[in-house]
């Protein structure tokens, strides 16, 4: 077991748990820095269950015994020091899941930023500036982030567009040509639709830029992986942070392709920058008041 998994792997057995083995559960996933710490016996009375039954939640969760199961659990909280600040509750002030929603954002951003690669981020930043034409393709929240990205891209003086129908995706794919790219976004990375998608634009020569967990289909099929590990707990007060590190992988993209194309995109920033100007009511002299 992936000592990154111990936490899901509580959370998604609880259901199937004897009564007592739940509070057991319910206990850890609200202290787990204190459970590092403790005794078999001091988890047991912290609890209100017996030894045995302990021994019987950590064999539940695949683990060998008490002793295996805290490695695991100081094996994953070292990974992501947040955990256990992060879970919300019913009875969480505004304060406290105000924290708790950040702290999760900022744990998830740093563990992806640790795993990417900077030498396919390279080969994308490549493709991203050798294209006449980059599209993104997402559906539900990862079609917020294709549009999203196409805002941030139009700009740098290439051609764009951010779509999240399957049919007018398809229609977009076939007319490409060699050397176009499309980012395809997912956050489960098994969407059926956006396969089809990818097959048909590397059907044609396009390049697929995939931006999915690692190991998924998406992912597989991309001539640039770019793998977005994510594990996002299905309770119903979990923020979706996986959208979030998609919106800052495009960041690093886009920033990326700006630095190769050097200053004359950044005088055509500029000049962009002065047009909106007339757009906005500019802020007041102070010493005007």
């Amino acid at each position: 077991m992936k000592p990154a998994t111990l936490t899901q792997k509580i959370s998604d057995a609880i259901g199937d748990m004897r009564k007592s083995e739940r509070k057991v559960a319910n206990y850890v996933l609200s202290n787990p820095n204190d459970i590092i710490h403790m005794r078999i016996v001091d988890l047991a009375l912290g609890a209100e269950v017996s030894e045995p039954t302990v021994v019987r939640f950590c064999r539940a969760i695949g683990c060998d015994g008490f002793q295996d199961f805290k490695l695991t659990l100081a094996q994953q909280l070292a990974a992501s020091p947040s955990f256990g600040q992060i879970a919300v509750t019913d009875h969480d002030s505004i304060a406290d899941f105000s924290h708790k929603v950040f702290d999760s954002t900022i744990d998830t951003l740093l563990t992806v930023r640790d795993r990417l690669n900077p030498e396919i981020l390279g080969q994308a930043v490549n493709a991203l500036c050798g294209a006449n034409r980059v599209e993104f393709f997402g559906f539900g929240a990862s079609g917020a982030v294709a549009a999203d990205a196409q805002h941030k891209f139009f700009r740098l003086q290439l051609a764009t567009a951010a779509h999240s129908d399957h049919h007018i995706q398809n229609m977009s794919a076939m007319s490409m040509e060699p050397g176009d790219v499309v980012v395809a976004i997912s956050q489960s990375g098994r969407t059926k639709a956006l396969l089809q998608s990818i097959e048909m634009v590397k059907s044609i020569g396009g390049i697929v830029i995939g931006l999915a967990p690692s190991g998924s289909p998406v992912v597989k099929n991309a001539n640039i992986p770019i793998e977005v590990d994510v594990e996002e707990d299905i309770e119903i007060y979990t923020p979706l942070s996986s959208r979030i590190a998609h919106l800052v992988v495009i960041d690093l993209l886009a920033i990326g392709v700006a630095q190769k194309k050097g200053p004359e995109l950044q005088d055509h920033l500029f000049k962009l920058k002065q047009g909106l100007r007339s757009l906005r009511i500019q802020p007041e002299d102070k010493r005007n008041r």
